[in-house]
């Protein structure tokens, strides 16, 4: 993935620059808005690793992370209003439970890892009214992790790619 991650972001370097204009706070709003989308994947890590290749990696996670954290409240927030769509899935059967049971520490641990099924996390934590100060600092401390793993990936496979070219 990282492999694929890289070639693309190589291929489009010239376009991801005009993104090194905004700096730590167009970070942050292009993870807000990827993270926003409800189900529906957004390329907000894309825009992550390269940006790790441009500006230091630990900057870079730390606003993708906040941006993130606050860009997931749109699951959050679905749930907590009673949006009960998704409680017949049978995704959210299966993480429901885990969400009761250990409530905040499965939030971090799925917003830590690339995977689809976070919004339905987020959707749960909403309808399970887990506080939303939990919700927020577990989702910022696994997003902040995510982010740090995909820009320091940037950072260096950009510079290793490039040589490899050379």
């Amino acid at each position: 993935a990282v492999a694929g991650i890289t070639i693309f972001i190589y291929s489009i370097r010239d376009q991801v620059e005009e993104f090194a204009a905004y700096g730590y706070p167009g970070i942050f709003l292009v993870a807000l808005l990827a993270n926003a989308t409800v189900i529906l994947p957004a390329p907000g890590v894309a825009v992550v690793f390269a940006m790790g290749s441009i500006f230091n990696p630990l900057g870079v996670a730390f606003a993708a992370g906040a941006g993130g954290a606050i860009g997931e409240l749109t699951g959050y927030l679905a749930g907590y209003s009673g949006q009960g769509v998704v409680e017949n899935t049978e995704l959210y059967n299966r993480i429901n439970p885990w969400i009761k049971k250990y409530g905040a520490w499965v939030i971090l641990a799925l917003s830590a890892i690339p995977n689809p099924f976070f919004d339905m996390a987020g959707i749960a934590a909403g309808i399970s009214k887990i506080p939303l100060w939990q919700f927020l600092l577990a989702c910022w401390v696994g997003q902040t992790f995510k982010m740090a793993l995909f820009a320091y990936a940037g950072f260096y496979s950009i510079d290793w790619l490039a040589n490899l070219y050379k």
